[in-house]
């Protein structure tokens, strides 16, 4: 969680982003005026931790676009090609400031969510015991122990709820490839399970 500091620049461009969450907490970003300063802290975290869920949980055309990359790394990586893959995930920027793009946050918040009901059997329509299958693309991928961590947290439903862990222990890049890696692996795993052809099937079941 940030820390309140006086730091003219970063603190009010931060301030801008939380201001309609601080709203809620009754502080106006404008004419602070908290009782204290650890009453202030308080009000930052939770305003951030809020905005971090709103990041990593896009709806409507944000989800969208973080759908459409998913897809096209996971096809890169079915035909073995790490480059084009590595493409598709480096072209992802952290943020969208005219929301016409995916980001980093939501790809990985997106393929959490969908891992954690794919695997902990939630989903009804997916095979029964997928996590027990699912296994990493053959070769060496970026984000190997990430994706590895993430499928054991998946299979109970705990990879999106272990975000921050996540976070701290791989970092962004190393979890948004790793993300992908263990979505693709359940994919995988699913479309051998039910003799489906998989690049048939991520357009059902990547959405």
């Amino acid at each position: 969680m940030p820390i309140v500091e006086h730091k003219p620049g970063l603190a009010k461009e931060m301030l801008r982003e939380l201001a309609p969450l601080l709203a809620e907490e009754g502080i106006d970003v404008d004419d602070i005026d908290a009782p204290d300063l650890e009453t202030l802290q308080a009000a930052m975290n939770r305003a951030v931790e809020r905005r971090n869920m709103q990041l990593f949980s896009p709806v409507g055309e944000a989800r969208g676009y973080a759908i459409t990359t998913l897809r096209l790394a996971i096809e890169a990586i079915v035909d073995d090609d790490t480059r084009s893959a590595a493409a598709v995930i480096d072209s992802v920027p952290p943020e969208s400031p005219n929301n016409d793009s995916a980001t980093v946050a939501g790809c990985i918040g997106v393929a959490l969510g969908l891992l954690d009901t794919w695997l902990s059997g939630h989903d009804l329509d997916a095979p029964t015991g997928l996590a027990s299958h699912a296994r990493l693309p053959a070769g060496h991928w970026t984000g190997e122990r990430a994706a590895t961590d993430i499928l054991t947290l998946a299979g109970k439903g705990r990879a999106f709820r272990s975000l921050d862990t996540l976070i701290t222990r791989q970092g962004g890049q190393q979890l948004l490839y790793g993300s992908v890696l263990a979505l693709t692996a359940a994919a995988q795993a699913w479309a051998r399970n039910t003799d489906t052809s998989l690049l048939e099937l991520i357009h059902t079941i990547v959405r």
